[in-house]
């Protein structure tokens, strides 16, 4: 495998502290900001995209990535759920966090390397 990109994104829930909701922006952010014609450039059907997603929140066990494999048309994706994004207390100490979310996303193909 040849990783060809990475990018990055970072997404919130900001009341109802939702993990998976913040996850799933932070990846919304990372794509749609871009448009990856990689499969077409090396003439690959787009199916041999391999995605790699790394999400890090502070409640890891709480992002259900099944709800997050539905934002790809396309692709082999796997998920990995770290530590890590930030919990932002609300100022009255009350109720959820808002959550925030960041992301890598990585895109690989089976290459040939050239000799």
């Amino acid at each position: 495998m040849q990783r060809m990109l990475t990018e990055y994104g970072m997404g919130t829930s900001l009341r109802r502290g939702d993990y998976t909701e913040a996850a799933k922006r932070a990846l919304q952010n990372a794509l749609w900001r871009n448009s990856i014609n990689l499969a077409e450039l090396f003439d690959f059907p787009k199916e041999a995209m391999r995605v790699s997603v790394e999400v890090a929140v502070q409640r890891p066990e709480l992002v259900d990535v099944s709800g997050l494999a539905a934002i790809f048309p396309y692709g082999q994706v796997s998920f990995s759920v770290a530590h890590g994004g930030l919990d932002v207390t609300r100022p009255e100490g009350q109720g959820n966090p808002t959550v925030m979310a960041t992301v890598a996303l990585s895109v690989a193909f089976d290459m040939e390397r050239a000799t």
